[in-house]
């Protein structure tokens, strides 16, 4: 199939949130311009929204607006390690196939993020479609650790295409987390992919929400301090939370299967 065209347009990351609390200080770090306040960058989380299978008109930004909540919790709780978190945007809504663009768009953003910030570790945090994109582009060099949250992959009965690859996970960090009552993206599917990626990689885990469905609305403060715990412990110095270090411990299907506990992490809520 022939790679699907797209009009002329780049991706973007979005305004920088850390590292002194405003994102203008820190883009002004980057920039060569100091900024009152703005702290050294020590890592980044690289955030990716949702997207649609097809689709080449530019994304709505709706998708980046429900990503920013989690993107101001990172940064606020990876202040003291000099954590920034970018939204990248992508340049258009849908996968697109073999064109995979959210994925090349996540490897450009690496690109930048090392341009602007230097050898520092980065996080990929995706939702949905761009939960995809981010195990796509661990291989990236910058890439310390993946967080895909409620992953979409296609049907393998309805898409006659050879696996999502996996061994560019090796080295990695991975935590996937996906509502068992999931009707937009098959859970079952992550599981899949999990069980893959863990033959080859053993720094893999997967959380199950149970009874929460694809925006894991009724567990959002537990996913969000999951989140937190993973990307803190996987960048920096923080020791993982109990749950996270058994669930990474554990050999398939217990660590693949790992109960999100109501509650979790009630003490890193702010």
């Amino acid at each position: 199939m022939a790679q699907q065209a797209l009009p002329v347009r780049e991706a973007r990351l979005g305004k920088p949130r850390g590292t002194g609390g405003e994102g203008v200080r820190a883009a002004l770090r980057w920039k060569g311009g100091g900024g009152r306040g703005a702290g050294p960058v020590n890592g980044v989380a690289l955030l990716l929204p949702e997207g649609g299978p097809t689709g080449v008109r530019r994304p709505s930004p709706i998708a980046s607006l429900a990503v920013r909540p989690l993107a101001v919790r990172l940064a606020k709780a990876g202040r003291p390690e000099g954590l920034a978190t970018h939204v990248l945007r992508y340049r258009c809504h849908g996968w697109n196939g073999p064109s995979a663009h959210p994925a090349r768009d996540a490897a450009w953003a690496l690109d930048e993020v090392v341009r602007r910030y230097g050898d520092v570790p980065v996080c990929l945090v995706g939702t949905g479609m761009g939960a995809r994109a981010a195990l796509h582009a661990a291989g990236h060099p910058a890439v310390h650790s993946v967080l895909a949250i409620a992953p979409w992959f296609p049907d393998p009965s309805q898409e006659a295409a050879a696996p999502d690859p996996v061994k560019q996970l090796i080295g990695r960090q991975v935590l996937l987390v996906h509502g068992t009552n999931d009707e937009r993206t098959d859970p079952d599917l992550s599981y899949r992919y999990a069980e893959r990626a863990k033959k080859v990689n053993r720094d893999t885990c997967r959380f199950e929400v149970h009874s929460d469905g694809h925006s894991l609305h009724q567990h959002r403060a537990e996913v969000h301090a999951l989140a937190t715990d993973f990307l803190l412990g996987s960048l920096f110095t923080r020791d993982y939370a109990r749950p996270v270090k058994d669930a990474l411990a554990a050999p398939p299907p217990l660590g693949l299967r790992m109960p999100l506990a109501s509650g979790f992490g009630a003490s890193l809520r702010h």
